[in-house]
């Protein structure tokens, strides 16, 4: 009997493991279709006879995007939504421009991957909070060639501190990693979270919640 209960907790724990990350996938390889209306947990495969090359092919990554913009900065996501081949596959690709002095890709989550980060171009200050037992802050800062990891669903965040744009590439380990940035989503709900809430979570007068939540926030990335 104690056997058959250890047995039953390790396959719980190995099920458990093998369920919070994305599939496997059990073929060669199965092409999102975004056009299906079946809702799974995932993307629907596309008929293997309709699969060309263009379903595992994304252009122009080498092509710098506007960081004209409340933040400074911009991110080219590569995912299952615009890259088909990608479905099971557990990884996806962003580039990230920064614009000269101060330009930031500010603090937020990726709830479903871990992210490597790798710089290409200037000098990027990066870093990541440990969870709530003890919020532990750890930061570097980056030049290029230099490669710094974001664990899954930590807040991170990357700022270039150099007088030049910047340019980082970062892979996730998930086909859709997903991306909760804190300010937008705390501030800039819809409908928004009560003032009264937020004012007693970060210890703010009302006045200043109600300013935060009517401000424009913008998709980061």
């Amino acid at each position: 009997m104690a056997v058959h209960l250890l047995l039953a907790i390790i396959l719980a724990f190995a099920t458990s493991h093998t369920t919070a990350t994305d599939p496997t996938q059990l073929q060669d390889f199965c092409v999102a279709d975004n056009t299906s209306n079946i809702f799974i947990n995932g993307v629907v495969c596309k008929n293997p006879q309709e699969v060309t090359e263009k379903d595992f092919f994304f252009p122009g990554l080498n092509v710098p995007r506007s960081t004209v913009n409340q933040l400074g900065s911009a991110v080219t996501a590569v995912n299952v939504m615009n890259l088909p081949g990608l479905n099971t596959l557990g990884i996806s690709l962003a580039r990230i421009d920064y614009a000269p002095n101060g330009g930031q890709n500010p603090p937020h989550t990726h709830p479903r991957g871990t992210e490597i980060l790798v710089v290409l171009e200037g000098t990027l200050a990066v870093g990541f909070v440990t969870s709530n037992n003890n919020n532990k802050l750890f930061a570097k800062v980056l030049y290029p060639g230099d490669v710094f990891v974001f664990p899954q669903g930590l807040i991170h965040f990357q700022v270039n501190i150099g007088h030049q744009s910047a340019v980082a590439l970062a892979g996730l380990s998930s086909q859709n990693p997903g991306v909760i940035t804190i300010a937008k989503a705390v501030f800039g709900s819809k409908p928004p979270i009560s003032d009264e809430v937020l004012a007693k979570a970060f210890q703010l007068d009302k006045d200043i919640v109600d300013k935060l939540q009517a401000k424009f926030w913008m998709n980061s990335n």
